[in-house]
C-alpha cells in the first residue's frame, strides 16, 4: 500500500469527471484502489452524487488526512474557486477552478504530500476562451514542472493499455502542421524519454522501441515521401548509438497486430491519431494516458468529458479506475 494518497482532479466539472470519481470511490473495495483525495468544490460532488442517486459521504480534509478518511468518506480538498454547477455543457466560469485544481495537484505531488496525480478530462475550448495559453494538459504540466525546478521539461504522452503502449511524437497540432513540426531532434528526444521512463518507471530493462513511418508504407523507399529517409531513420540511428533498442521506420498499417506487438515494448508514432487510434481500438476502457518526462507521476483516463453522459449514470469508470491503478503501480515502483 502507498504511504501517500493520490491527488485527483475532476477536470471539467460539467462533464463525466465527477461521475467517474464518485463511482471509483464507491468501488474502492472491489478494485483495491489506493487512497486518493479530490481537489474540487465539495458542493459539486455532493450535487452530482444526488443527481446520480448515489449515497456519498464526503469529508473535507487537507492532503495529510486523506488516507485516514478514505475508507469511510470521499476525501475532498476544497478549491478557492467554486464551480458553477452546470452539468452537460462546459461553462467558461469554471476555468479558474479547473486550472487551480491542476496547479494544486502538481504542488502536492512535488511537495511530497501526494504520491502521484490523476487528472479528469478537460474541455479545451472553454479553457482557451478564458485565456488558457497551452494546447492541453500535457503541455501545461510541463510548464508547471519547469517553473518549480527551473529545468526545461520534454513531456511525452503515452497511451498505456494491456496490449499496447503508444507514444505520439506530435500531439495537439493540425495535420497540416505535422511535417513542419517533425524534426530529427524531436523524434530522437521522444524516443529517449520513452526508453528512459519505460526502464526507470515501468521497470522494463532495455526496452524495445518500434518507430513508425509517416507516409503510407513508410515512404516506400522514398517514392511516397522522404521523411522516413531524411528525418525518421537518422533519429532512430542516433537513438541506437545511445544504446537504445529502437528500430524502424515501420509501416504504421502493419505494426499493431498481435504478432508485431510482441516485438516491442512501446510504439513511437509520428502523430496523434496514428498512436491513439490503435490504442483506443484495442482497449478503449482500460487504456491510460500517462505523461512521461515529468519529475512526477501523472495519469489520466483516455477519454473526453462526454458531456452528454454527465449526470445520467451511464458513464463508465473503467478507464478512470485503470488510471488510478497505473498511478498506484508507478508510485509503488518509486517507493512512494
Amino acid at each position: 500500500m502507498l504511504s501517500k494518497p493520490l491527488a485527483i482532479t475532476v477536470g471539467d466539472p460539467a462533464g463525466v469527471g465527477p461521475d467517474v470519481v464518485i463511482d471509483s470511490w464507491l468501488r474502492r473495495d472491489q478494485d483495491g484502489s489506493a487512497p486518493f483525495y479530490v481537489l474540487c468544490d465539495p458542493a459539486t460532488l455532493a450535487a452530482r452524487a444526488k443527481l446520480l442517486g448515489r449515497d456519498l459521504p464526503l469529508e473535507v480534509v487537507d492532503a495529510t488526512r486523506a488516507t485516514t478518511s478514505f475508507a469511510n468518506a470521499l476525501p475532498v480538498v476544497p478549491l478557492e474557486n467554486v464551480f458553477s454547477g452546470a452539468v452537460g455543457a462546459s461553462d467558461a466560469a469554471n476555468s479558474r477552478g479547473i486550472v487551480e485544481a491542476i496547479d494544486r495537484a502538481v504542488r502536492d505531488v512535488m511537495d511530497g504530500a501526494a504520491a502521484a496525480m490523476v487528472t479528469g478530462p478537460i474541455a479545451k475550448k472553454s479553457l482557451y476562451d478564458s485565456g488558457f495559453a497551452f494546447p492541453g494538459h500535457t503541455e501545461y504540466l510541463a510548464h508547471l514542472a519547469q517553473l518549480r525546478t527551473g529545468i526545461p521539461v520534454m513531456p511525452v504522452m503515452m497511451l498505456a493499455g494491456p496490449q499496447l503502449r503508444a507514444v505520439p511524437v506530435t500531439i495537439h497540432i493540425r495535420l497540416a502542421d505535422i511535417m513542419h513540426a517533425l524534426t530529427r531532434e524531436l523524434i530522437l528526444e521522444t524516443i529517449v524519454v520513452t526508453a528512459r521512463d519505460l526502464e526507470g518507471r515501468f521497470g522494463i530493462p532495455n526496452p524495445r522501441i518500434a518507430v513508425s513511418g509517416l507516409n503510407p508504407h513508410a515512404g516506400e523507399n522514398g517514392t511516397m515521401g522522404r521523411e522516413e529517409i531524411d528525418t525518421i531513420a537518422p533519429a532512430i540511428n542516433e537513438a541506437r548509438s545511445l544504446g537504445i533498442e529502437a528500430f524502424g521506420p515501420l509501416p504504421a498499417d502493419t505494426m499493431f497486430h498481435a504478432e508485431a506487438r510482441d516485438t516491442y515494448d512501446a510504439a513511437v508514432c509520428m502523430y496523434h491519431d496514428q498512436a491513439l487510434i490503435p490504442a483506443k481500438a484495442l482497449a478503449f476502457d482500460s487504456t491510460v494516458n500517462v505523461t512521461l518526462g515529468l519529475p512526477f507521476i501523472r495519469t489520466s483516463p483516455d477519454h473526453g468529458t462526454a458531456f452528454t453522459l454527465a449526470g445520467t449514470g451511464k458513464a463508465r469508470s473503467g478507464a478512470f479506475v485503470a488510471a488510478l491503478a497505473l498511478a498506484r503501480d508507478l508510485a509503488g515502483q518509486q517507493g512512494q
